[in-house]
């Protein structure tokens, strides 16, 4: 955050109060006799499942705290970082779901980046669907959820899911059905039969959405169930069944048995790859040269107030370390990890 003067110290509050909706009804970016202390906006490119969050919560908070203001970006993860790498995009900050969205960009666009929240999936449904008592059996306990995976192979049930070559939602999914498989002692055609494909990682499926989208899809009935992390579920307040921690890719001790799990894929523009399972977590960087409210925000992110926010969308805290160049961090990024 840009350093202020003493004598400004009463603007810099008034500025709080003015995005606070408190004391003025002028935005708090228009021209006034008050003008706020600090300018700029923290341009954010983030994981669609971040978007409630940073819209709605992370957004006017961060707003109100420091006076900087909050654009936004979503759109899978692999997307964001295609587009930023081929300079389509060009924001202050990067939030990926995997840090392994963010390391093809380094050297060039950043050195280093920051988990801090973890999540995990969750199978979302609708309450009006012909299957819905069926799936409330599940996430009450009234029915073991080994049935869950017989329910999802049935003829006619739609469900929705994301593209694993570019959203790592897309990929989690395909990673717990594998560990369901195996942990349940399912079929080996369980996956495929749930899947409709014995290629898990094409995108031409009828079950694949934009993960912008899919939520709101799932909501307005046209989907029986989808994929989801429990924070998109818990922020939106879908219908969902809570899996165990075997398959459900959020408990970071389970990290060997994740990587049983994999999938073959191919990004638009680059060859195939295979992806292992991995717990997932919210990582965050600063791409290109640092700004003063891009810096804001990631503090502000990592700051106990921010992730006071997280913890209350439903994601799990994780403590704040740096991965690659802990040089290249903003002091003041360093000085709110403590290091």
């Amino acid at each position: 955050m840009a350093h202020i003067r003493t004598g400004t110290l009463l603007i810099v509050i008034c500025a709080a109060l003015v995005a606070a909706g408190c004391g003025s009804s002028s935005p708090s970016g228009s021209s006034s006799s008050a003008s706020p202390a600090v300018h700029g906006t923290a341009s954010v490119a983030y994981a669609s499942s971040l978007q409630f969050l940073n819209e709605k919560v992370i957004s006017p908070a961060f707003t109100k705290a420091t006076g900087y203001q909050f654009s936004g970006h979503g759109a899978a993860s692999g997307e964001l970082e295609s587009d930023i790498a081929a300079k389509e995009l060009t924001p202050n900050v990067f939030q990926s779901v995997g840090g392994d969205n963010i390391t093809p960009l380094e050297p060039q666009f950043t050195k280093w980046y920051i988990p801090y929240a973890g999540t995990q999936m969750v199978v979302a449904y609708n309450p009006n669907s012909k299957y819905a008592s069926q799936f409330k059996a599940y996430a009450d306990g009234s029915k073991p959820l080994k049935g869950l995976f017989t329910l999802l192979q049935t003829k006619g049930l739609k469900l929705g899911r994301t593209d694993p070559n570019i959203d790592p939602q897309g990929r989690d999914f395909i990673f717990m059905l594998q560990l369901a498989q195996m942990y349940y002692h399912l079929p080996k055609d369980t996956v495929s039969k749930i899947l409709g494909t014995s290629d898990y990682g094409t995108a031409n499926s009828s079950q694949i959405y934009a993960e912008s989208s899919l939520d709101a899809t799932l909501q307005s009935g046209q989907l029986d169930a989808a994929s989801a992390f429990i924070t998109q579920a818990v922020e939106l307040h879908l219908d969902y069944i809570k899996l165990p921690p075997q398959i459900s890719l959020g408990d970071a001790s389970m990290a060997d048995q994740y990587a049983k799990a994999t999938v073959t894929i191919k990004p638009p523009g680059k060859p195939k790859t295979v992806k292992s399972g991995s717990p997932q977590v919210i990582d965050i960087t600063i791409i290109g040269k640092p700004t003063a409210a891009g810096t804001a925000f990631v503090k502000y992110t990592l700051s106990p107030a921010g992730l006071a926010l997280y913890k209350k969308g439903g994601f799990t805290l994780i403590t704040p370390t740096v991965v690659g160049d802990s040089s290249a961090v903003p002091a003041a990024i360093r000085n709110e990890l403590g290091g």
